[in-house]
């Protein structure tokens, strides 16, 4: 029962941030971080409502989601951890989104992984680095945009927003910063490729998700407040 109260209690957070900022809380989705925890406390997750999934290593999420798929019509699993190039084609052929295209090299093995989607291409998101040294992600949005200009010449591949991680700190300040960064590059990629829908902006962990939202994150990434620390 842990999970559904968890999940329950986020999701009353949610709607009442919304509330109190004017936004339509169907607006967002709720992501269950299940990396690093296993098939019993995703089952838990799955049957208080959550259906979508975020994994950071591809052959983890093989591992664990092959057979749970097939059992759970119209669940969505996103790659959310960093790619290596040389899992491009695993991943491409097994998650619904990859959401951290961080580099203009990952851009173009995966739109060549891709190659044969053109009729569904794979939706991917851009990782923008907002300032932590440690973080991948495209580092500034003439690095983003190039990255962006390389994956539309792919039609495997179907760009639709960004993502980023805040710093971890107890500091509200530098944490809206690095949110009202990702904003800013969303409005110039709307500038300079207005033919694109840019609507979704993946920011938002256990810690910081309310923030997140008052600053405009569509997709919240929620593990420890869901699941608990790792068992």
């Amino acid at each position: 029962m842990a999970i559904y109260d968890n999940v329950r209690r986020i999701r009353d957070e949610l709607s009442e941030t919304c509330l109190r900022v004017g936004r339509d809380p169907d607006e967002i989705s709720l992501m269950a971080v299940s990396k690093f925890h296993e098939a019993p406390l995703i089952e838990e997750a799955a049957a208080a409502g959550i259906r979508l999934f975020g994994e950071s290593r591809v052959q983890e999420a093989l591992r664990k989601f092959t057979t749970f798929r097939q059992t759970r019509p119209g669940m969505e699993l996103h790659l959310i951890g960093g790619l290596q190039r040389n899992k491009a084609r695993a991943a491409a052929g097994f998650f619904d989104c990859i959401e951290t295209l961080d580099r203009l090299e990952l851009v173009r093995e995966l739109g060549r992984a891709c190659g044969g989607r053109a009729a569904s291409p794979l939706p991917v998101l851009f990782e923008l680095n907002v300032g932590e040294e440690s973080k991948s992600g495209f580092t500034d949005e003439d690095a983003l945009c190039a990255g962006v200009e390389a994956a539309l010449g792919f039609e495997g591949l179907l760009p639709c927003g960004l993502m980023t991680m805040a710093p971890f700190t107890g500091d509200e300040k530098p944490i809206r910063a690095a949110f009202g960064k990702l904003v800013k590059a969303q409005a110039r990629l709307r500038r300079t490729f207005p033919d694109r829908a840019w609507d979704c902006l993946s920011m938002g962990m256990s810690g910081d998700f309310k923030i997140a939202i008052e600053e405009g994150s569509t997709l919240l990434r929620i593990g420890t407040a869901i699941f608990g620390d790792r068992r």
